[in-house]
């Protein structure tokens, strides 16, 4: 990968082992500092105690080294992970609403399937201002403020891009990121939103441009993070030393679609963004939107996403040559699966959460039961062994191999 790092090793190289992996240090008056710029209203930079202070506080211990840590929450099992180098903790699966909720599910679904996730430890809940014309988003709102769960409990994260049909009500200007996030917050009946993603790369867009407004929104308090969905790495590593030039907010994870056939951005690429720059990795579809379940086997069933009304791409997808590949590959996959006691579902999530600099897996499911079968695959974690990975290397015969 071709890709320019000139201005960031330093960078990184400046904050000590113990910023990293535990964090920012209470700030005046005991309170515990923010990430920087995060907040709302302040500056990036601001606060922090002044030299003598700093000068005076008695020395810690070194941090140790290595991978940031992961935790295990005690009643639920559920796994939580750093988003990317930054200290939002965030559980290793999460919900996302594409297709289901405002769309394919009824709302009562949705406030079931939401409720049992929340309940079995799930705190990131996706979302974006296109899915179902901006339904998902209010029904997402909808069962928050009927639940009444503390705000400081989830994370919510939406992603700005197709917002209407005018010219202006699209795309990655400040004008439509400002207003873009604003009407999320008016459907999610929230006052800010804890990521907001840039939805794609926009060529009509200055990266500068683009840096400033994200910036601007989480200095309002409108977001306190910010990424990217489906950027190259290239133009990841551009706002990134774009913010840095100009002391503004560097996007701190990049959305990216993640599954057993789609998988050399995820193997090749963002490893080394999250070393260099610290962007970790949210991935979405870890079914390939269905097709790694065995339940296609040659054809689409009306209650599938491929079988929905808008969704004849997919269904191409999977009636072509190769989706009837990968179907055949899935069912080479099932003595493996049955070896270890699982299904298909749940051994292809275990194997997109081992990847390194994955913060999360999204999830999108459209009932109660297949969500306890999907939170099911952190107990297949565990059992994935180095031969079993290469085993299922093997059957795919599509790992992903440096061009060094």
């Amino acid at each position: 990968m071709q890709v320019s790092i000139a201005c960031t090793e330093q960078n990184l190289r400046s904050r000590s082992s113990e910023d990293r992996l535990c964090g920012p240090r209470p700030g005046p008056g005991g309170g515990n500092g923010g990430p920087v710029g995060v907040g709302h209203g302040n500056p990036p930079g601001g606060g922090g105690s002044c030299p003598k202070a700093r000068a005076a506080a008695v020395p810690r211990p070194p941090a140790p080294t290595g991978a940031l840590r992961e935790s295990t929450g005690g009643s639920t099992g559920m796994k939580y992970r750093n988003l990317g180098k930054s200290g939002l903790r965030v559980s290793c699966l999460g919900l996302g609403t594409w297709v289901t909720f405002g769309s394919q599910i009824s709302d009562e679904t949705a406030e079931d399937v939401l409720t049992i996730a929340y309940e079995h430890g799930v705190n990131l809940f996706d979302t974006a201002e296109v899915y179902a014309a901006g339904k998902a988003e209010r029904t997402l709102g909808n069962i928050l403020k009927r639940k009444g769960w503390r705000r400081s409990s989830y994370v919510i994260t939406t992603k700005i891009f197709w917002g209407g049909q005018a010219e202006t009500e699209r795309g990655l200007s400040r004008k439509h990121i400002i207003e873009g996030l604003r009407g999320s917050l008016e459907r999610l009946q929230l006052g800010y939103v804890d990521i907001v993603f840039a939805n794609r790369s926009d060529p009509n867009s200055p990266m500068e441009e683009i840096v400033r407004a994200m910036t601007y929104v989480i200095n309002q308090g409108l977001a306190l993070y910010w990424g990217t969905s489906r950027w190259g790495a290239a133009e990841i590593m551009e706002a990134y030393s774009m913010a840095r030039q100009f002391n503004l907010i560097p996007p701190v994870c990049e959305q990216v679609e993640h599954h057993l056939f789609q998988r050399e951005k995820v193997e090749m690429q963002l490893p080394e963004l999250y070393h260099k720059i610290g962007v970790g990795s949210v991935t979405w579809s870890p079914l390939a939107c269905g097709l790694i379940t065995s339940k296609y086997d040659g054809r689409v069933p009306d209650t599938c996403k491929a079988g929905i009304k808008g969704y004849q791409w997919l269904k191409d997808k999977v009636q072509s040559e190769d989706g009837k590949k990968q179907q055949a590959k899935v069912m080479d996959l099932l003595p493996i699966a049955h070896q270890l006691g699982c299904t298909v579902a749940q051994l292809a999530i275990a194997w997109c959460l081992r990847s390194e600099g994955v913060s999360s897996v999204l999830l999108g499911v459209s009932s109660a039961e297949q969500l306890m079968e999907h939170l099911g695959s952190l107990q297949v974690l565990s059992q994935l062994t180095p031969q079993t990975v290469m085993e299922i290397d093997g059957l795919l015969g599509n790992k992903s191999h440096s061009k060094k």
